[in-house]
């Protein structure tokens, strides 16, 4: 792979980007608000045993990551995962699988907005309709597109001094946490409330709280690096260093937030169960839990880190998004204007257009938490696609030079893929039904342009290489309506529904893996994209 350019060609992303600025770029993308709500939510459903559910989502997000990491290599392309999707089944699916991934990034900036004026609220009470579940007022919308713009305008500099400034934010972003963990634990005096209130939670809330609480949704970020290896100068060492130590650094700091949650605790919070957890300042929960410990110095640091965290992750994620759209009009599917640099090789139509579907995004999604379901479940399945490449290119080139090589992926490819098709299922029916609604419908005008508006060769629409979509979509989707989680129908208990995913992923990943494109293909267009890396 070609990974010696350091300076940028007219029409290039520059190769700025080393190995801490990568790692940084991942971090401060996972640690962003969901450490700041995502304890407390997750103690809401499964109390005590929260711990368990960010152990288990760290296992299953360091499996995906650890596919990502020899994929990564393999692409060192910014919109990556674009290029991979195009790669393995052709063009057809690299249309969906672009579209889709545009819809799991770009409402990210939008919830990490939200959050910020969430806190801010509790000194401000501007932004957040009075007795609402977190519902903007029309000011707090307002305020929350602002952010969104001046994620966009610094999306306009030149990637070095971009990741530069995020370099500085992600280690206030592990300090503050570290040091809230040592503060909260240090002044609690209740450890006793681990045992608190028994009968007010189960033990499936663990697999609930992983995309309702917002465990998952907090791991999403360690992809970023991946998105930005088109401009690193060392990819192939680079990118897979900073997805795995993204994933091991933040999942020792949110396990470790969890518990010191549950220990501040006090009984009187507990009063009517756990799924009712309440306490003074829990819009805010950690500054709310540090002031009703009498330690308002980290109380006030935290309304302060209300702006800096989720406003790394959400500059990050702009960062990360306008890359997967110019990828979209680097491969031609979607528009070649989205290709378009200013000065700093930065690609500023890419940006206009994260600004802009972000602001929309804010309409049908008002409060924090009604996004974080929706962004889970459309995120968690674009990364059930890494291993199903992963095993189309070790069938289809096993000889192929890989900088890092994932040890048994013949095993963990597969298990990470059925535990993505976990996390969308725990998300629960009513919200998978949005997704795939959306999906479906843009696969529809998808089809009519290219056959009916187009007027494209049948054959070039790639029916064989994406068919396998509609029975891993159509089951998840089937079996979950058949689950009781979320909305279903509760024909399926919870661990028979489990049992029949597992069956099932086992079956579409065969069919998918022998629906990719041929291994001669497969090699002119990974040969084609090296050229022009």
């Amino acid at each position: 792979m070609n990974s010696s350019p350091v300076s940028a060609t007219p029409g290039a992303l520059k190769r700025d980007a080393h190995f801490f600025a990568l790692l940084f770029a991942s971090t401060t993308s996972i640690i962003g608000s969901g450490w700041l709500f995502g304890a407390y939510h997750a103690a809401r459903l499964a109390g005590p045993l929260s711990i368990w559910s960010w152990v288990i989502g760290a296992v299953i997000m360091m499996l995906i990551a650890l596919c990502f990491a020899e994929l990564g290599a393999l692409f060192p392309r910014s919109g990556a995962l674009v290029h991979m999707s195009h790669a393995s089944h052709g063009e057809g699916l690299a249309r969906i699988w672009s579209w889709i991934l545009f819809l799991a990034y770009v409402p990210v900036p939008a919830v990490e907005a939200e959050a910020v004026v969430t806190y801010a609220n509790n000194y401000l009470p501007y932004f957040i309709q009075p007795g609402s579940a977190g519902l903007l007022t029309f000011t707090g919308f307002v305020v929350c597109a602002l952010l969104l713009g001046l994620f966009g305008a610094l999306n306009l500099l030149a990637v070095r001094l971009l990741l530069s400034i995020n370099s500085v934010v992600t280690l206030w972003k592990i300090a503050v946490p570290l040091l809230t963990v040592i503060a909260l634990i240090a002044a609690s005096t209740r450890w006793g409330v681990m045992a608190a209130a028994p009968g007010t939670y189960h033990f499936d809330g663990i697999f609930t709280a992983l995309p309702m609480a917002g465990v998952v949704f907090s791991f999403i970020g360690f992809r970023t690096a991946i998105d930005l290896g088109g401009e690193s100068a060392n990819p192939s060492r680079n990118i897979p260093l900073a997805v795995i130590g993204s994933v091991l650094l933040s999942a020792a700091l949110y396990i470790l937030l969890q518990l010191a949650f549950l220990f501040a605790l006090s009984p009187a919070d507990l009063a009517h169960g756990w799924n009712n957890l309440s306490f003074s300042g829990q819009a805010g929960p950690f500054a709310g839990i540090a002031a009703t410990l009498g330690l308002g110095w980290l109380a006030a640091l935290l309304y302060i880190d209300a702006y800096i965290s989720p406003g790394g992750t959400g500059l990050m994620y702009f960062t990360a998004g306008s890359r997967i759209l110019f990828a979209m009009g680097e491969t031609k599917t979607g528009p070649k204007r989205l290709t378009a640099l200013n000065k700093v090789h930065a690609p500023w139509f890419a940006v206009l257009v994260m600004w802009v579907v972000g602001v929309l995004f804010l309409l049908p999604f008002p409060a924090w938490q009604l996004m974080v379901g929706y962004i889970t479940s459309t995120t968690v399945l674009t990364y059930g696609l890494g291993p199903v490449v992963l095993l189309v290119l070790r069938r289809s080139h096993p000889e192929l030079a890989r900088p890092f090589r994932l040890k048994g992926a013949t095993i963990l490819a597969p298990v990470a893929f059925i535990c993505s098709n976990w996390v969308v299922y725990w998300t629960g029916f009513r919200t998978n039904s949005v997704l795939f609604l959306i999906i479906a419908l843009g696969f529809a005008v998808y089809a009519v342009h290219y056959h009916f508006i187009a007027r494209k060769p049948p054959a070039g629409f790639g029916w064989r290489y994406i068919a396998w979509l509609l029975p891993w979509f159509g089951g998840v989707w089937l079996i979950s309506a058949l689950g009781g989680i979320g909305g279903g129908y509760g024909l399926l208990g919870f661990w028979p529904g489990v049992a029949v995913l597992t069956v099932w992923s086992l079956i579409v990943l065969g069919i998918a893996v022998r629906s990719s494109l041929p291994a001669e293909e497969i090699a002119e267009l990974m040969t084609r994209m090296d050229r022009t890396a």
